[in-house]
């Protein structure tokens, strides 16, 4: 008997399962939705993140909106802007941390992955995908100096790994030189390398090996260098930033990152360049290490890499660092990485950063809007520490967190998205589609002027 009434509620359970999954697909169907299923929505969204995602998400949106707004849901994108699922428009200007380059949606790209996706969407895993090859050879030919092969992963941080396993197994060293602030990711290896302690205390010990030393510090970067050697630890590679984005948007001093080449080439070391927040034209150059004349041994990226469509990677080498993987290419594998839709997409993101010459674009704009807010923030000295950057790449360093919290919090009020949380909001970064428009711009420049008024220091 009991054994009838358990299949029965089996039973159930699997029609009010499917009942819910259609009613999803028929919202996901809709170009727009009614008031009574933006308030269903609402309440699906909030419940199940607390029930069955992670309800610090929760009291993480709540840190940095008005009372009740913490339900703010995303619902659709376009161009430098998303709206909610009440139809408020944001002009994006965290552009999900960089990946937004090339603007929401993008048609060119969005038209690629759909021409592709009707034609197959994954690839067989052993025949030769055309896409990835292609993809490859463009590549090749835009980055800087001598950099010619590349594997594709799907995000900043499994960039990060295979660039690691790649300087191991260029040398039998494994030594590797990071920098203080710096952030390549949260897995392991390049946890490892990241240097914020809270993402790193509850997982110690990491990867054994890994040295920081402050970023900008080329007599510091030396020493390390000779230190390992002397006590027979010879250094594998260094990992960097060309310009640390987490860590709050620093610039390296004048000729530091030439310097940093000029050391691994005395002793050997690889030199890996995390462009995963930089590249892609977000600096004013299609990489940022173009900017400072550097060529990397390694060149990590994602983020804008998969158009603001597509979870896309890739990490680009010199052949004398790559070639520890010809003899099996199976040292390191992803079944998803170089999929057929995430190349389509950055094929066609190359495209359009390409021919709108938009890295020309963000160095303009972002000029514009460097200065706009440094007008903006005169006779607030009290509260705004500094205001830096490069291209579409800027922060907004406050002298106090709390004061960061408020001014991200008003520029949400006022439908404009940046960084910053009530944990961590002394420098607020700004990095917005390279598209934004002149009339966004003047928009931001206008309301972080009104907010700063208001704000208390």
């Amino acid at each position: 008997m009991s054994t009838n009434l358990e299949n029965k509620k089996e039973e159930l359970q699997v029609e009010d399962v499917n009942h819910y999954i259609k009613k999803v697909l028929q919202l996901i169907e809709k170009d727009k939705v009614t008031e009574e299923e933006a308030r269903w929505i609402t309440k699906e969204t909030v419940d199940n993140f607390r029930e069955h995602v992670n309800p610090g998400f929760l009291e993480y949106r709540k840190t940095v909106t008005k009372d009740g707004q913490f339900a703010a849901v995303e619902w659709s994108d376009e161009g430098s802007c998303f709206k909610d699922i009440n139809g408020k428009v944001y002009i994006d200007c965290l552009g999900g941390f960089g990946i937004y380059n090339v603007g929401h949606r993008n048609p060119k790209v969005v038209k690629a992955v759909t021409d592709q996706l009707k034609r197959q969407a994954l690839h067989s895993q052993d025949l030769l995908d055309p896409l990835r090859a292609i993809l490859a050879k463009i590549l090749a030919e835009i980055t800087p100096g001598d950099l010619k092969y590349s594997f594709f992963t799907n995000s900043g941080t499994e960039s990060v790994e295979a660039a690691l396993k790649l300087a191991k197994m260029y040398s039998d060293r494994s030594t590797f030189i990071s920098t203080t602030h710096a952030f390549h990711g949260k897995s392991l290896g390049s946890l490892s390398g990241t240097a914020k302690g809270m993402f790193r205390k509850p997982f110690l010990p990491l990867i054994p090996g890994f040295r920081h030393v402050p970023f900008g510090d080329i007599d510091m970067m030396r020493k390390t260098f000779e230190s390992c050697y002397l006590v027979g630890e010879g250094v594998a590679g260094v990992i960097i930033e060309p310009i640390q984005g987490e860590g709050g948007i620093i610039l390296p001093p004048e000729g530091y990152l030439k310097q940093v080449r000029e050391l691994c080439d005395q002793y050997d070391a690889v030199l890996i360049f995390d462009e995963v927040q930089t590249g892609m034209g977000r600096t004013g150059k299609m990489f940022c290490s173009e900017l400072y004349d550097v060529v990397p041994d390694i060149l990590c990226l994602a983020k804008a890499f998969g158009g603001g469509v597509m979870p896309a990677g890739a990490v680009v080498a010199r052949e004398k660092v790559f070639k520890s993987w010809f003899e099996n290419p199976f040292m390191h594998t992803t079944t998803f990485g170089g999929n057929p839709l995430a190349c389509a997409a950055a094929i066609a993101t190359i495209d359009v950063l390409l021919e709108e010459n938009l890295p020309a674009r963000a160095l303009e704009v972002g000029e514009y809007f460097l200065q706009g807010l440094k007008d903006a923030s005169k006779g607030h000295e009290d509260k705004v520490l500094e205001i830096r950057g490069q291209g579409l790449m800027m922060g907004i360093e406050f002298h106090k967190d709390e004061v960061g919290y408020e001014v991200s919090k008003a520029m949400f009020d006022k439908g404009i998205l940046v960084a910053g949380t009530l944990i961590n909001s002394k420098t607020i970064r700004i990095e917005p589609a390279l598209t934004i428009s002149y009339e966004d711009v003047n928009t931001v420049i206008q309301a972080f002027k009104e907010v700063l008024s208001k704000v208390k220091g």
